[in-house]
C-alpha cells in the first residue's frame, strides 16, 4: 500500500485568526463552506476545534462514496487535524498569516492507498479529484470570510 497525498491551497483576504476560527467551528461555519461532495454532516461531540467529533459522507466520485467520522485535534497553533476513525485519512488544514489582512490556508489529505493496478489509479486520480473538492470548500470559505 502506497501512501496517497492530496494538497490544495488559497490566499485568503482575511486575517489568519479570523480564517482559522471558522475552519474551526464545526458546529457553525464549516457545514455552510463545503461543497456538495459533503452530506449527512453532523457534529456528534463538540463543535469547535480541538475534542470536536464530527460525521459526513464524501463523495469523491459518482460510484466513490466514504462515510468518514473525524477527531479533530489541534496539534500547534493554526493546524487542525482531522482523524477519520473509518480510514486511514487525515486532513490537516493549516493557516498562516500571508500580508496584511491575508492569510493562506492549505489542506493536505493523506491515506493509504490500494494496492496493486486499483492503487496505481488511486494514486494517479484521487489527488485531482480531492484537490478539486477542497478547491471548491477554499472557495466557499473565503466567500465567507472575505466578507
Amino acid at each position: 500500500m502506497a501512501q496517497v497525498e492530496a494538497t490544495t491551497e488559497r490566499v485568503v483576504a482575511a486575517d489568519a485568526e479570523k480564517v482559522f476560527d471558522a475552519l474551526a467551528d464545526y458546529s457553525g461555519t464549516r457545514a455552510k463552506v463545503l461543497s456538495e461532495h459533503f452530506s449527512e454532516y453532523e457534529v456528534r461531540e463538540g463543535g469547535d476545534g480541538e475534542g470536536t467529533l464530527v460525521h459526513w459522507k464524501l463523495q469523491a466520485t459518482s460510484k466513490r462514496i466514504r462515510d468518514c467520522l473525524l477527531e479533530v485535534s489541534e496539534p500547534t497553533d493554526g493546524e487542525l487535524v482531522e482523524k477519520d476513525r473509518n480510514s486511514s485519512m487525515v486532513t490537516t488544514w493549516r493557516v498562516t498569516p500571508a500580508g496584511e489582512g491575508k492569510s493562506r490556508v492549505v489542506v493536505t489529505a493523506v491515506w493509504n492507498g490500494a494496492g496493486g493496478i486499483g492503487g496505481f489509479f488511486e494514486k494517479t486520480f484521487a489527488p485531482k479529484g480531492l484537490s478539486r473538492i477542497y478547491d471548491a470548500v477554499l472557495d466557499n470559505l473565503a466567500t465567507e470570510v472575505e466578507g
